[in-house]
Protein backbone atom coordinates (compact mmCIF):
# COMPACT_ATOMS: atom_id res chain seq x y z
CA UNK A 1 0.00 0.00 0.00
CA UNK A 2 1.38 3.65 -1.22
CA UNK A 3 0.43 5.18 1.64
CA UNK A 4 2.43 8.30 1.08
CA UNK A 5 0.68 9.10 -1.65
CA UNK A 6 -2.59 8.75 -0.39
CA UNK A 7 -5.26 10.73 0.38
CA UNK A 8 -5.24 10.79 4.59
CA UNK A 9 -8.90 10.73 5.32
CA UNK A 10 -9.04 7.91 2.54
CA UNK A 11 -6.07 6.09 4.61
CA UNK A 12 -7.36 7.11 7.93
CA UNK A 13 -10.38 4.74 7.29
CA UNK A 14 -8.96 2.00 5.09
CA UNK A 15 -6.73 1.65 8.39
CA UNK A 16 -9.48 2.11 11.10
CA UNK A 17 -11.36 -0.62 9.15
CA UNK A 18 -8.24 -2.84 8.66
CA UNK A 19 -7.35 -2.35 13.11
CA UNK A 20 -11.45 -2.74 13.95
CA UNK A 21 -11.80 -6.35 12.15
CA UNK A 22 -8.38 -8.08 11.76
CA UNK A 23 -5.66 -6.53 13.82
CA UNK A 24 -5.89 -6.28 18.10
CA UNK A 25 -3.02 -3.33 17.42
CA UNK A 26 -1.05 -1.05 15.42
CA UNK A 27 2.08 -3.60 15.85
CA UNK A 28 0.58 -6.15 14.26
CA UNK A 29 -1.09 -4.35 10.99
CA UNK A 30 2.50 -2.89 10.01
CA UNK A 31 4.50 -5.85 10.74
CA UNK A 32 1.46 -7.72 8.29
CA UNK A 33 1.32 -4.84 5.92
CA UNK A 34 4.98 -4.37 5.58
CA UNK A 35 4.17 -0.58 6.40
CA UNK A 36 6.48 1.45 8.56
CA UNK A 37 4.81 2.15 11.77
CA UNK A 38 6.74 5.85 11.89
CA UNK A 39 5.84 6.46 8.36
CA UNK A 40 1.37 5.60 8.84
CA UNK A 41 1.78 7.66 11.89
CA UNK A 42 3.27 11.03 10.67
CA UNK A 43 1.12 10.69 7.58
CA UNK A 44 -1.99 10.39 9.78
CA UNK A 45 -1.01 13.94 11.56
CA UNK A 46 -1.22 15.60 8.74
CA UNK A 47 -4.98 14.92 9.53
CA UNK A 48 -4.61 15.30 12.38
CA UNK A 49 -5.14 11.83 13.24
CA UNK A 50 -3.25 10.33 16.39
CA UNK A 51 -3.14 6.55 17.59
CA UNK A 52 -5.53 6.05 20.64
CA UNK A 53 -4.05 2.18 22.13
CA UNK A 54 -7.25 1.70 24.41
CA UNK A 55 -9.55 2.11 21.19
CA UNK A 56 -7.42 0.47 19.04
CA UNK A 57 -8.09 3.09 16.44
CA UNK A 58 -6.70 6.67 14.66
CA UNK A 59 -9.30 9.96 16.05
Amino acid sequence: MDIENMDVNILVSIINLKLRDFYSNLDDLCDDMDISKETLINKLKEGNYEYIKENNSFK
